[in-house]
């Protein structure tokens, strides 16, 4: 990925943009980021410091279209990108209700009405599904108003993350409709390509150079556990002795994605809000005895090695950084979208 040149391709405005992971993915591919818009404020930090924008603390679902409008300078073309909240269409929300899907259809609403150049979603595919697509459905009927629209959902290995991670992508274009392409036929990157090379932590140690990369602590009986885990593995590899009552019940018997570590040829599995956490899914690093760092896992989600996420000596706690790592949009996915934008604009096939 390379990084913003003189003269931006184009100017983006991100809505709920967290701590930046599609406006950096378009800042590295040439494009100037105007500003971004999210309701939690604990991300202006990171978004303002790696993105060179503004970071506007404001419920999107509030905000006139005509102020979106104006952070651009009208002298380049515009491109709105997003990502409205995933959670009410995760898999681990199946079932429940969560009023926070209003604001995928606000989205589309907005991308009308601010009339930008060109339009990109990111979301978890299980948004074709929510309500049996009813609202994906409408949520295109709206853009296609205005925008040719072309989504798909994507393996994130296949675009320079090294993370199976499958995500929704959708690309609205004014004149014509594009879309991203298959991705990359050469293997995927790996979880050895990603984080072989950075220092060696105990649980609960902090490196003292990068503070982000520091790892959570693991209880007396968590050590065991990991100790007894092999690389792709499952708590069933574990002796009897070790493995927690609510895997012996029928239903638990089928949980065998947790307490896992990860395999170093292989990529990550998804990153989630609680991926700092051994027992949380397959966050065991591959050989050392710990989950993985908060930079790991950053990596994991092709954030830049030298991404900063908080004000020095102000770290907000594995919660809040790990939401904002698991909630965000993978770089190099961004950057992927952003150059089929950019070889529209400038006229290459």
């Amino acid at each position: 990925m390379t990084q913003e040149i003189c003269d931006p391709v184009g100017e983006v405005v991100d809505l709920f943009c967290g701590i930046g992971g599609i406006s950096n993915g378009f800042k590295r591919a040439g494009f100037k980021i105007m500003a971004g818009y999210d309701v939690d404020e604990s991300c202006r930090y990171a978004f303002e410091n790696n993105n060179d924008a503004r970071f506007i603390n404001r419920d999107v679902g509030l905000i006139a279209p005509a102020e979106i409008q104006s952070r651009y300078s009208g002298s380049k073309p515009t491109v709105l990108v997003g990502c409205a909240p995933c959670q009410p269409f995760s898999t681990y929300k199946k079932g429940k209700t969560d009023g926070r899907w209003e604001l995928l259809k606000r989205f589309a609403e907005i991308a009308v009405a601010v009339d930008s150049d060109y339009v990109t979603m990111e979301n978890v595919s299980g948004v074709l599904d929510y309500k049996s697509g009813e609202l994906f459905n409408e949520f295109i009927k709206i853009l296609s108003a205005k925008y040719h629209c072309s989504f798909k959902v994507v393996d994130c290995s296949l675009y320079g993350v090294p993370q199976r991670r499958r995500r929704l992508v959708v690309i609205g274009a004014k004149q014509r409709r594009i879309e991203l392409d298959s991705g990359s036929k050469e293997p995927a990157l790996t979880v050895r390509t990603a984080i072989s090379d950075l220092p060696k932590l105990g649980a609960g140690e902090i490196d003292l150079v990068d503070p982000l990369h520091r790892a959570s602590k693991l209880s007396p009986l968590n050590r065991k556990r990991i100790q007894h885990s092999r690389p792709g593995g499952t708590w069933r590899d574990w002796p009897a002795e070790l493995v927690a009552p609510c895997h012996t019940t029928e239903k638990g018997k089928g949980y065998g994605g947790v307490y896992g570590r990860m395999s170093w040829d292989e990529p990550a599995p998804t990153m989630t809000t609680q991926c700092y956490g051994f027992g949380n899914g397959r966050f065991g690093h591959p050989e050392q005895d710990r989950a993985i760092s908060l930079r790991e896992a950053a990596l994991l989600q092709s954030f830049p090695k030298d991404y900063q996420f908080f004000e020095p000596g102000k770290f907000p706690g594995f919660k809040t950084v790990g939401r904002w790592i698991g909630n965000a949009v993978p770089v190099a996915l961004a950057y992927n979208v952003a150059n089929v934008i950019s070889m529209e604009i400038s006229g290459c096939e």
